[in-house]
């Protein structure tokens, strides 16, 4: 392969390659290692990502007492800091089965403001203290006295929280998120930021981070419903390509607030509704008058029924074929049924997906199957189904709520927790690459073709292999015959490849020029 400035220039045989030997600035021998197109994470939380990979990870902790020793510890080796911040507790996976009261916060925080985010980042414990920086919080949705914040209550407390971090400190976070992304063989990420998640004083911050030096590019995601052409000014005001990311119509089956359509299996009431399909209506008939690609969060079937329903009624305003052609995006699409997979398939929705909350949360005595109902549970993430369908797929982490760790996403797709929804390691990995830069619009990158982008990665890799799930996938696919190329064995227990460079436009951005 020739890299000419920022872009791919010539592809070939080792022995035609020889030719440009003289002609180059730089000749890099692989030695055996593999080249990819780079990988991009569709759905990612910049600011929080940093912050939990620079602070208190909770994700790792066993227990509730082990959480609470850990925060305790963490308040009293950062006495500076305004808000304590913590990331990634989950009830579910402790002997305990219970998430922390208030009044356990409170001691491990000593009396200061602390914020908690769950796993799912849809519910948050947090200290007396910082409730008592939110004036009217108890009059909030989703306020409890005891438990977790949800809904309103949950927004509110995060924004507190975060206006508390130094602008400093935030760009710290930033850089050490776009630094590990990189060492991941990540050239991209899609920022889903909004008012009710970030600030729009972090989006513009984190764009214009990733473009003063080498790094991912940053695509930006605003999360606001529009309401008029005024909306458009402010999305090209912030720098965002997308009026959509974690757009809320519902919220997380961990938190118990996933829109469904029957009752939880583990609680008497059937989750949280943000947006309506009027509202979602409205929305996407403004964004495509306007030529924007517009996009929602949606977990729960009730959600995506309203994503489709809206989706409906905006073909019939502003056409079908405009619609199509914008893209539209639904992140995380997790409970689909036949009818709603075709209505994606009709519309050209793009799935935004992430295969690593099957392998967190999936399977017979996972999170999915005490919340939802083995049977339910069962219905999660088809991604095979999606895939015949001619569903759009992209991957992505959500992180902070699943690492950055694109070849574990493809490894959790192909070795589905669920029999039959699983798809090939290189439908995966086109997903996870080409289907990211597909989602933005742009149908010329993440391969490696003269005229692409040079965003690549180099792996220290094993044995180059074809993976399909079984035999219902493509036996075609396993075929020698057939010409499919491989790729690193991902079975799970298995190492996974190493990066041992990662170059976007061109530019080398891990490792570190100054590493």
């Amino acid at each position: 392969m020739v890299v000419d400035g920022g872009s791919v220039a010539w592809v070939g045989s080792e022995g035609a390659a020889d030719s440009f030997a003289d002609g180059v600035d730089t000749v890099v021998q692989l030695d055996g290692a593999l080249v990819t197109p780079a990988f991009t994470d569709a759905h990612v939380h910049t600011t929080s990502t940093g912050l939990a990979l620079t602070g208190l990870d909770l994700s790792d902790a066993g227990s509730l007492t082990e959480a609470l020793a850990r925060t305790a510890a963490h308040a009293a080796a950062r006495p500076a800091d305004r808000v304590l911040l913590g990331h990634g507790w989950d009830e579910s996976r402790w002997p305990e089965r219970r998430p922390p009261t208030r009044a356990e916060l409170d001691r491990a925080a000593g009396g200061r403001p602390l914020y908690l985010t769950r796993a799912d980042v849809h519910s948050a414990a947090v200290s007396s203290a910082l409730l008592a920086l939110v004036p009217g919080i108890e009059a909030e949705p989703g306020y409890d006295p005891v438990a977790p914040l949800t809904r309103g209550a949950h927004h509110a407390v995060r924004r507190a929280a975060h206006e508390a971090v130094p602008p400093a400190q935030r760009a710290d976070a930033q850089r050490a998120a776009l630094a590990h992304a990189a060492a991941q063989g990540i050239g991209a990420v899609h920022e889903c930021a909004g008012p009710d998640i970030s600030s729009e004083d972090d989006l513009t911050g984190l764009l214009a981070l990733a473009a003063a030096a080498p790094g991912p590019r940053v695509f930006g995601y605003w999360a606001q419903p529009w309401q008029g052409p005024a909306d458009l000014e402010r999305l090209r005001d912030l720098g965002a390509i997308g009026a959509g990311g974690d757009l809320f119509v519902d919220g997380s089956i961990g938190s118990h607030t996933a829109l469904l359509h029957a009752p939880y299996a583990d609680a008497p009431h059937t989750g949280v509704a943000h947006l309506d399909a009027e509202t979602i209506a409205r929305h996407l008939v403004l964004c495509t008058e306007a030529g924007v690609q517009a996009g929602f969060h949606a977990i729960g079937d009730a959600a995506i029924d309203a994503v489709v329903a809206g989706v409906r009624a905006a073909a019939e305003a502003a056409g079908k074929d405009r619609v199509r052609a914008l893209r539209h995006r639904v992140e995380h699409a997790e409970l689909m049924t036949g009818r709603t997979i075709a209505a994606f398939a009709e519309f050209g929705l793009v799935a935004s997906v992430q295969p690593a909350f099957d392998a967190a949360w999936g399977g017979e005595d996972g999170m999915y199957a005490r919340r939802l109902g083995a049977e339910r549970a069962a219905r999660l993430n088809p991604f095979a189904a999606m895939t015949r369908a001619g569903v759009p797929l992209v991957l992505g982490s959500d992180s902070p709520v699943t690492p950055l760790d694109p070849w574990g996403a493809v490894r959790a797709a192909a070795f589905h927790r669920t029999p039959g929804h699983g798809i090939s390691a290189r439908a995966a990995f086109n997903a996870h690459t080409r289907g990211g830069w597909r989602a933005v619009g742009r149908d010329d990158a993440g391969v490696l073709v003269p005229g692409a982008p040079a965003d690549y990665a180099v792996w220290s890799v094993g044995d180059l292999v074809v993976q399909a799930p079984d035999q219902r996938v493509a036996n075609w696919s396993t075929d020698p015959r057939s010409g499919t190329p491989g790729l690193p064995d991902v079975t799970p227990g298995g190492p996974l490849p190493t990066a041992l460079r990662t170059v976007v436009g061109g530019r080398t951005v891990y490792p570190p020029p100054n590493g």
